[in-house]
């Protein structure tokens, strides 16, 4: 595969050096990733997959990968430390090559460790809350972002009602959920804002992977970040970490820049919160991290939280913490 990948690079002028070097970089199911050592230069190419790396069948378009890189320029127009800088792209091949951020830690490897890193987190959650802010009711960018089916493809549909297969009772609020998120039109959502994707060095924080990118509904990247920080927090237990506090750093960034919706997001970021976690364990991207017993303990959570009905934010996570409660040591 690297042979033939480092072919159709070559054929369409990224390569300039007859003996390249491509390592495969992980962590995501829905693209091939390399690092090129070209000569002097070094940099990442990217190419959408049709079918991801999953066990279970799960296709999405290609065309997403357009969608990657408007997001990646639109955003470097108001915040140009956030994003990685494009070198080339080729639309046919459907590949683009950009920067790449040496010496960067990646946030979910750190969490992993226990690492726990506050004004990281305020500065992961004022990143988001300046993108919604900055597109939120804007005409042009919701026509240049016009790309609701993707996010079906890669979000909506295998997290919820993919959870909705394994868990008919709660059908219903899942299936109207998805529903939901396929109508609402607020702002501009990266769709994969979660640890895994968010390098950082010294003080800058750069999202990647932002293929999903559309215009919809702001409590989706702030429920899937919530969701990841929850499930670390769970990973981590018995030991307890400030994950609590690395939650609500991450609430007050947002807020504040993003105060004019902040509130209303919050609201719906409590009615999708859970049902995000019962899709990392019954959707089509189950959590890797996480043995069973932990697993069993989401589902509970997930499914009474469901069950019982929309709350608020606050409590929630409260809720979530006194559940994590009987499993930490003080």
């Amino acid at each position: 595969m690297t042979t033939s990948f480092e072919n159709m690079l070559r054929d369409r002028g990224f390569l300039q050096s007859q003996s390249p070097t491509l390592t495969p970089l992980t962590g995501g199911v829905s693209s091939e990733i390399y690092l090129v050592r070209d000569g002097d230069r070094r940099f990442v190419v990217k190419r959408a997959l049709e079918k991801l790396k999953v066990q279970q069948d799960w296709f999405a378009d290609t065309s997403r990968n357009q969608s990657e890189q408007a997001f990646m320029r639109y955003v470097a127009g108001f915040r140009p430390d956030a994003m990685p800088e494009i070198y080339r792209c080729d639309a046919e091949g459907g590949v683009f090559a950009m920067e790449y951020l040496d010496g960067f830690s990646n946030w979910k490897q750190d969490l992993l460790d226990g690492e726990c890193d506050m004004s990281l987190a305020r500065s992961v959650g004022e990143l988001l809350g300046e993108i919604h802010a900055t597109t939120w009711g804007d005409p042009k960018v919701a026509e240049q972002f016009d790309t609701i089916a993707n996010f079906d493809q890669l979000r909506i549909d295998p997290y919820l009602r993919g959870a909705a297969d394994k868990n008919p009772d709660l059908g219903p609020q899942l299936l109207n959920e998805a529903e939901r998120l396929t109508k609402s039109r607020q702002c501009l959502i990266h769709g994969d804002y979660s640890p895994k994707n968010i390098l950082h060095r010294d003080n800058r924080v750069v999202p990647l992977d932002c293929e999903v990118a559309c215009y919809a509904d702001a409590a989706f990247d702030f429920a899937f970040l919530i969701n990841h920080l929850y499930l670390k927090s769970l990973y981590h237990a018995p030991r307890r970490l400030p994950l609590d506090a690395m939650i609500e750093e991450v609430r007050v960034g947002y807020r504040e820049k993003n105060p004019s919706h902040s509130a209303a997001v919050e609201d719906n970021v409590a009615t999708l919160l859970p049902m995000l976690m019962l899709a990392r364990v019954d959707g089509k991207s189950p959590v890797e991290y996480l043995d069973s017993q932990k697993q069993s303990v989401i589902r509970t959570f997930a499914r009474s939280q469901i069950a019982s009905g929309p709350t608020d934010l606050d409590q929630t996570h409260s809720q979530w913490l006194q559940n994590l409660q009987p499993l930490v040591n003080e």
